[in-house]
């Protein structure tokens, strides 16, 4: 079993990363006989690990929220659901979230324990490989607008991370790439040696290889811990992970969340971010080209089959929380493996990738 510890400024925490992290954590080791617990879900993932749960949490006042699977239902609806189901029950300010499931859970029961009585404790149980490397670390919670995806969200660090690599067995082929796609944006984004070994062992990590996944998700949490510990607030560095989002989250904005899988998304939009730092010269034609390649190797989409308007597209990229006195800001890359902000792309060249994509 790994651990990565995280030091933040006001509070510390460990990512739990192994088969049968969840045996491990110290939900088990803690008296919570007397708090209560609220497990949030969805359906699908109620079905295959709940009972898990069950076994290792002692709380004699165990409830459980699930709701439907998909994007759509990070919304502001279910945020206040579940807190009238949290009121009508009398949940204090000792009580705990347990958010077990992919991203939507997460951040969902992350921004609903920041904000039930100013902020209650949370174990975020990511069950996807996309949130356990990415989404349940860091401490970013949110639900998504009709005019834009995260917009509305907290910072709300979780008390402990459990990244159990068994539960990664149920997970459906594009759910499993689309955490690859996560991965790749490491190393691309300030781990060169990272993304030389993705080159050299995707196809370990595409048969699920336990070794293998274990390392990558490992190696993935500490370049996200090394970020966070210095910019938890994302006033700085913190945007570098946002590599190829701006695009992606226009992609998803603009196909209602129904057609690609954010993970699929971000790599059609790494690729439109690579092709754009070729484009104004900032890295050359080889680089470009092995993002793509390792990303058409995973599987990945490399480019969208939808038709978008391009000032429509851009309308919804001016909307991205990166973005300052009405400027876009994008992350680009000065060489693979290091990424940087930068402003004041002319929105010619934006437009031309676009239609290209």
């Amino acid at each position: 079993m790994d651990r990565v510890k995280v030091t933040l400024p006001d509070k510390d925490y460990e990512i739990l990363i192994g088969d049968g992290a969840i045996n491990l954590a110290c939900l088990k080791d803690k008296p919570f006989e007397t708090k209560k617990i609220l497990v949030l879900t969805d359906e699908n993932v109620a079905k295959l690990h709940i009972n898990k749960i069950k076994k290792v949490i002692r709380s004699k006042h165990y409830y459980e929220y699930i709701i439907k699977s998909g994007e759509e239902q990070k919304s502001l609806i279910n945020f206040e659901k579940i807190l009238e189901f949290m009121l009508t029950h009398q949940f204090d300010r000792e009580s705990l979230i347990i958010a077990l499931g992919g991203g939507v859970i997460g951040d969902l029961g992350g921004f609903v324990a920041s904000c039930y009585q100013r902020g209650i404790g949370v174990f975020q149980i990511p069950t996807t490989l996309l949130a356990q490397v990415d989404s349940s670390v860091g401490g970013k919670t949110a639900v998504n607008h009709s005019l834009g995806k995260n917009m509305i969200g907290t910072f709300h660090q979780p008390l402990e991370v459990i990244c159990d690599i068994s539960l990664l067995e149920t997970l459906p082929k594009r759910e499993f790439l689309s955490g690859i796609a996560e991965i790749i944006k490491y190393g691309v984004i300030g781990d060169l040696n990272f993304f030389c070994w993705l080159e050299e062992n995707i196809d370990l990590l595409l048969n699920r290889n336990h070794l293998a996944l274990k390392y990558a998700i490992k190696r993935s949490c500490e370049n996200k811990r090394d970020i966070v510990s210095e910019d938890e607030k994302e006033q700085g560095k913190r945007a570098l992970l946002n590599f190829g989002h701006t695009f992606a989250h226009a992609i998803e904005n603009l196909t209602s969340y129904n057609t690609w899988l954010h993970g699929e998304a971000v790599s059609i939009g790494m690729c439109m971010a690579a092709e754009l730092s070729n484009n104004l010269g900032m890295i050359n034609q080889q680089s470009n080209t092995r993002l793509k390649n390792l990303l058409a190797k995973s599987g990945l989409p490399t480019r969208s089959d939808s038709t978008f308007n391009v000032d429509e597209f851009i309308t919804v990229m001016s909307l991205d929380k990166k973005n300052t006195n009405g400027q876009i800001n994008l992350i680009l890359l000065d060489a693979l493996g290091k990424a940087v902000k930068k402003s004041n792309t002319p929105k010619n060249m934006i437009s031309e990738v676009i239609k290209s994509y």
